[in-house]
């Protein structure tokens, strides 16, 4: 499918990869329709976002969903109402908001016609601790976080509805996205937490002693794999991430000398629940969907550190 001329829904379209790949579909031509619940946002987000149609509603229950599935060609399903670190407290909150709200969405996918859907799984849980490095799509599923486990869960629905209803569904295992826009400080995301702590001058914590491993990936990356899966004629699963594994503490390294900030840093106690090391075999993105990323984490990480610099110095909009 051309995404130029299609009708887009991008589910979780005003968060953090939302943002970045409804800008990318309009740019490449295509007619986007945003849903996402009502929210604030700064204004360089409402401009960013102004020429887009945008209906808010209530994934969770339903509201709203029937409107924006009305004409569409394809779905981006970008919705999690948890995070790793907190889905283990309360597993029927997240059974019951992410796995029952997307059997819902696929219910009214199929009511309304619409064929093709596009879902951002994590890379980063489903696999648990991996047996091998670099983890393929192939290597069994066992993760340690309820996040995880329902991740795995909707991906299995989403291959009973394409086997047994035609549904094409393209699944992209994303290891960890950074970037601009990433706003769910301390609970999601190592690079812009540490980033936005050493800015505001305010400890940095670190669960364990900072030796555990992950894969990192730009935002913008991100976008052009989710591109790249919504013009596929058949389905997939596929890992979207660097391909590298990099520590806790390499990370802290990296950011403090490229934004030439120290500050404090507390070790607390280790979690069960965190992988200890992990990262992505990408070899499948490349051959079948032609992608790969485009930035390391180093060249990754000061554009965020440029494009932070560039936001706080712009004057506010009247």
């Amino acid at each position: 499918m051309n995404i130029a001329g299609s009708k887009v829904l991008v589910l979780g379209g005003k968060g953090f990869l939302g943002r970045h790949l409804s800008e990318l579909l309009l740019a490449e031509g295509a007619s986007v329709r945003i849903f996402d619940r009502a929210r604030s946002h700064p204004a360089d987000q409402e401009s960013a976002c102004k020429h887009l149609e945008v209906i808010q509603g209530d994934f969770v229950e339903g509201h709203g969903l029937s409107q924006a599935l009305d004409g569409v060609d394809l779905v981006y399903h970008l919705v999690s109402s948890t995070v790793p670190s907190g889905s283990n407290a309360n597993p029927i909150e997240d059974v019951s908001s992410n796995l029952i709200g997307t059997l819902r969405l696929l219910d009214m996918m199929r009511y309304s016609g619409v064929k093709r859907i596009v879902y951002a799984s994590s890379g980063g849980t489903v696999y648990g601790n991996p047996r091998s490095l670099p983890v393929p799509e192939a290597h069994p599923l066992q993760p340690i976080s309820s996040y995880g486990v329902v991740k795995v869960a909707v991906e299995n629905y989403l291959h009973l509805q394409s086997e047994l209803n035609g549904l094409t569904a393209n699944i992209l295992r994303i290891s960890n996205p950074y970037g601009m826009h990433q706003n769910r400080i301390g609970a999601q995301g190592v690079i812009a937490t540490f980033v936005r702590k050493l800015m505001n001058n305010e400890p940095i914590e670190i669960w364990g002693d900072g030796s555990v491993v992950r894969d990192y990936v730009y935002a913008t990356d991100v976008a052009r794999a989710l591109v790249l899966a919504g013009q596929r004629s058949q389905s997939g699963v596929f890992n979207i991430g660097s391909g590298m594994g990099h520590s806790i503490n390499e990370v802290l390294r990296l950011i403090r000398e490229q934004t030439g900030l120290d500050g404090e840093v507390r070790y607390l106690p280790h979690r069960r629940f965190d992988v200890q090391r992990t990262y992505l075999d990408i070899e499948r993105a490349r051959v079948e969907l032609g992608w790969q990323p485009r930035y390391s984490l180093e060249e990754g990480c000061a554009r965020y550190w440029h494009l932070l610099l560039n936001s706080a110095r712009a004057p506010a909009l009247s």
